[in-house]
């Protein structure tokens, strides 16, 4: 290695790429799609907090998040990617259509489940037992939060046979 090669270093960004710019418009036009729509819904009613009330927050927080998000890009402008891992992405789409096809079949709880002992234990590699306790915790901690905390029912399993076994 000569002296030149260590003085030498590629110039820093000065604007944020295309395509990162094109990533947090698609997040602000998101952001406030959601916000416009859930105003429809109602933001309050007579007894309360209204359908369109917790839509709208998520909106403002997303669409806030994008602004962040531009501002933190232009002062300092983050480096090139190499671009999206396609197999992650095909991992992840095919696994949300698989839930989303099993999810009245075998409910909730087991679907989320295997969903999630899928993602963590085959492709994000984690130990049997992080991969046990995050799972459970995502699927059966998530339908008692919703069924019970939230009073949302969430799908139940249309095999008896998991039915009369609370799944």
């Amino acid at each position: 290695m000569t002296t030149e090669s260590t003085m030498t270093q590629s110039p820093a960004r000065t604007r944020p790429a295309r395509s990162v710019l094109a990533g947090i418009a698609a997040f602000a036009a998101l952001g406030v799609y959601v916000l416009v729509s859930s105003v429809g819904l109602g933001l309050w009613t007579s007894l309360g907090p209204g359908p369109g009330l917790f839509p709208f927050a998520m909106g403002a927080v997303l669409a806030s998040m994008a602004v962040l998000w531009l501002l933190q890009e232009l002062k300092k402008p983050s480096a090139a990617g190499e671009g999206a891992d396609g197999g992650l992405v095909l991992a992840v789409v095919v696994s949300l259509v698989l839930l989303a096809a099993v999810l009245d079949l075998l409910g909730f709880q087991l679907s989320m489940f295997l969903f999630l002992m899928f993602h963590l234990k085959i492709r994000g590699k984690r130990s049997w037992l992080t991969a046990l306790l995050t799972a459970l915790a995502g699927s059966v901690g998530a339908f008692y939060a919703f069924n019970y905390g939230l009073n949302v029912a969430l799908p139940v399993s249309s095999i008896p046979v998991l039915n009369l076994i609370g799944l």
